[in-house]
């Protein structure tokens, strides 16, 4: 048994049953023994998936020549004394890499009036980072969106597949009793077993509070669903929902003063996530690029994520005034950038390289298939 194991199985044996929220939090962020926190090559061919930056430098590279023409547009109209780019979930630093270099010899001038901003929490991966970016003066690193940098934002805020590996809680149906319940973890014998959470104040159709207040204002109002569709849903249907991702995604929104705010996540808009193709919801946990059915193993040694309600978070973003100008797949928004690229002298040479990690990054098979690009502005 690892130490992250008995951590956790010493909290829910003091608290009965542990919120599954609480469960993923300590499984993917324990400061000490996390997935996130001891496992820096867990992207990637020798870890346990893929992403848009492991395939390649193209990705920063596209990102990068976007980037620059929307804050080469920001310093024309507002004028504001510097430029920024901010990224969340850096990870080690490699995407950060990629788009300061491209930057810095394609768009020198614009590079050096660019502050980078890494948002991360982590001291650990803060080291990873600061390592793979030591070459670059002017990244900063900051650990919330409090720090008074980050005031009166004006540049582009972004994240790539960060917001699916926030917290989420689990919700069931008990179509017998017709209301809904919350899973927990509880411990049994020498294993986490699921068990639901007596104590969850989960909100009901009908009723005017909930978990986190007003139902209509907080994040489960997604359970108050129609009786209709409440009738068709099989015993024990599962749903989840990401408190912590909306909240992250509402500080972004309320610093921003001027630019873009965007996300690269894969998810569902709130119509499509009710499916009689998903009755035990989206959670998820990957080992060595293998899908394993018990989440509740390996704890720590395997990654834990879950679909993105792309609803909520657009809604949360033009509550707090932004404009949503994108939402659709990430190989139509690659493609577009491909095009302007293919026009524009400064990008580089399309070579067979590029085409490679180009067709990775769009194709259904590959990593075209589920990604999703949100982005919003003021």
């Amino acid at each position: 048994m690892t130490k992250l194991f008995e951590l956790i199985r010493a909290e829910v044996v003091r608290r009965g049953v542990l919120p599954f929220a609480r469960f993923m939090e300590l499984a993917l962020y324990c400061p000490e023994y996390g997935y996130y926190e001891t496992k820096k090559d867990n992207p990637g061919r020798r870890g346990d998936f893929y992403t848009s930056v492991s395939v390649g430098n193209l990705f920063g590279e596209l990102l990068a020549f976007q980037f620059a023409e929307w804050l080469e547009t920001l310093a024309a109209s507002h004028q504001p004394s510097t430029v920024s780019i901010c990224e969340a979930g850096a990870h080690d630093g490699q995407l950060a890499k990629d788009v300061l270099d491209w930057l810095r010899i394609k768009k020198p001038q614009l590079f050096e009036q660019i502050n980078y901003y890494i948002l991360e929490p982590s001291p650990r991966r803060t080291e990873w980072q600061r390592e793979n970016l030591k070459d670059f003066p002017n990244v900063r690193w900051i650990s919330d969106f409090n720090a008074p940098t980050l005031q009166h934002f004006n540049g582009i805020i972004f994240s790539n597949e960060l917001l699916d590996a926030f917290p989420i809680h689990r919700f069931g149906w008990d179509a017998k009793e017709k209301k809904w319940f919350e899973w927990g973890v509880a411990f049994d014998g020498e294993k986490f077993v699921w068990e639901r959470l007596s104590n969850s104040l989960v909100p009901q159709n009908g009723e005017k509070a909930g978990v986190r207040g007003a139902l209509v204002d907080s994040p489960f109002s997604i359970l108050h669903l129609p009786s209709a569709l409440l009738e068709a849903l099989p015993d024990n249907y599962t749903i989840e929902i990401s408190p912590a991702a909306e909240d992250w995604w509402r500080n972004a929104a309320g610093i921003l003063q001027s630019g873009k705010l965007l996300t690269f996540d894969y998810g569902f808009t709130a119509d499509e996530q009710f499916s009689p193709a998903r009755t035990s919801g989206t959670l998820r946990a990957y080992f060595r690029h293998h899908h394993v059915d018990d989440i509740l193993a390996n704890v720590g040694e395997q990654d834990l994520t879950a679909h993105v309600n792309f609803s909520a978070i657009q809604k949360i973003g033009e509550t707090a005034g932004l404009k949503t100008e994108i939402f659709y797949s990430q190989p139509k928004f690659l493609t577009q950038i491909l095009e302007k690229t293919l026009k524009a002298k400064n990008f580089g040479e399309w070579n067979s390289a590029r085409a490679r990690q180009f067709q990775t990054l769009t194709h259904p098979e590959h990593l075209g298939r589920a990604f999703k690009v949100l982005i919003q502005s003021r």
